[in-house]
């Protein structure tokens, strides 16, 4: 009888099995809240998703039960509907803080900030830094050094003044210190903390984030020195084209004529204010967490001019969370710097051990006059005019 009624059970669960097998699996996405299959494998392959579905079913206060009833959810919505409307920030929530970001209790770019930040950009970033260092080894011991070519004449010549080379030695200063500050925020995990151990890594990371905080006034203001003092040396001129199209005479003997800054400086220079300015108006963004609000609206103008199509970004978010504007900001800052410090690295590079004389320039501020007519031609020239209009001028009459 036992086994009987064994096998009987046993036949029932496969007829059952097989007719639940057979049946149709509903449209879970028609029902108004639960989302299929299809959804979560789209968003873990990062896809776009149409979420109406589930930030529309927040709840119903209409639906709410009599305040006489016990049955019914509070509020017309229940719990995951509130989680739900905590998740796309339409939940009516009151908090004791009145910053910006204080009713923001969910929002969706950590995990992405997060992976990012670890993955592509930590890489990307070092092993641009790191290909710049071997280029620029490589062309040092196939070019050379980068020699004066006529003799020396013993006379010099005043390139920079104090003011200027104050400006220069100012900014590029504080760039080396945030830039030695950033990569311990942005590499001490992986690197110090197995290296040093966490206490190590702590007490750096703090003095590091300190420095870096403050230092930062003073590569600001010295961007606006460099900029008022320079800019008008640094504006197109037609010899730049003559010097673009032979290299800057690098990769040959000779070198193209030039007024104060050649066209390869002109381009470091505008490299370093635009940049510059890039890193200066995120980090004050960072600085003052959630005052300064620029990526919605960029967004939302790439979107307008049909620029993120065209780039192949599709329709760019025009709505983000607090936390998401800081995310955006962290990492163009982080980006834009990579660019500039890999400039800055060839920058270097030319200025102390690529070029015999460079570094006299911003040393002393005289450099050789042989070196000057070499590199700067035009330049000499216009300094040697000037220079004799004066002498004409203050000589007495006879």
């Amino acid at each position: 009888m036992l086994r009987a009624l064994i096998a009987l059970m046993l036949t029932l669960s496969f007829l059952s099995t097989a007719s639940a097998q057979e049946k149709a699996v509903p449209d879970r996405s028609a029902t108004g809240g639960a989302q299929t299959l299809e959804d979560i494998m789209a968003r873990q392959r990062g896809d776009d998703v149409d979420n109406s579905f589930r930030s529309d079913a927040t709840g119903n206060p209409d639906s709410a039960a009599d305040t006489s009833n016990q049955l019914g959810t509070l509020g017309g919505a229940s719990d995951p509907e509130l989680w739900r409307a905590l998740r796309f920030g339409s939940a009516d929530i009151t908090a004791s803080n009145n910053g910006p970001a204080a009713t923001t209790l969910v929002q969706d770019g950590g995990m992405k900030w997060l992976k990012f930040r670890e993955g592509p950009l930590a890489k990307y970033g070092g092993d641009l830094l790191m290909g710049t260092f071997i280029l620029l080894t490589a062309f040092y011991f196939i070019r050379g050094r980068i020699t004066i070519d006529g003799a020396k004449t013993g006379r010099t010549i005043t390139r920079f003044k104090a003011i200027e080379r104050f400006g220069h030695w100012l900014l590029a200063g504080s760039f080396i210190l945030l830039g030695i500050t950033g990569l311990i925020s942005l590499f001490g995990r992986k690197v110090l903390i197995p290296a040093f151990g966490h206490e190590a890594f702590a007490f750096l990371a703090v003095g590091s984030k300190w420095i870096h905080n403050n230092i930062s006034w003073a590569f600001m203001l010295a961007l606006v020195m460099i900029f008022v003092m320079w800019v008008i040396h640094n504006l197109p001129h037609k010899s730049d084209i003559n010097w673009l199209l032979k290299g800057g005479g690098i990769f040959s003997k000779g070198h193209p004529p030039a007024k104060k800054f050649n066209a390869g400086q002109k381009l470091i220079f505008w490299s370093v204010i635009l940049l510059g300015t890039s890193i200066s108006v995120t980090g004050l963004a960072l600085l003052f967490p959630f005052e300064i609000n620029m990526f919605a609206a960029t967004f939302a103008k790439l979107n307008t001019f049909g620029i993120s199509g065209a780039l192949g970004l599709g329709e760019l978010r025009e709505t983000l969370a607090p936390h998401e504007e800081m995310q955006y900001a962290q990492l163009w800052h982080a980006i834009v710097s990579f660019v500039l410090m890999a400039i800055i690295l060839a920058h270097i590079y030319i200025g102390t051990v690529g070029m015999e004389g460079a570094y006299d320039a911003m040393g002393s501020g005289e450099v050789e006059e042989q070196w000057a007519r070499e590199h700067h031609s035009i330049w000499v020239d216009e300094v040697m005019a000037d220079t004799q209009a004066g002498s004409t001028k203050t000589t007495p009459a006879e």
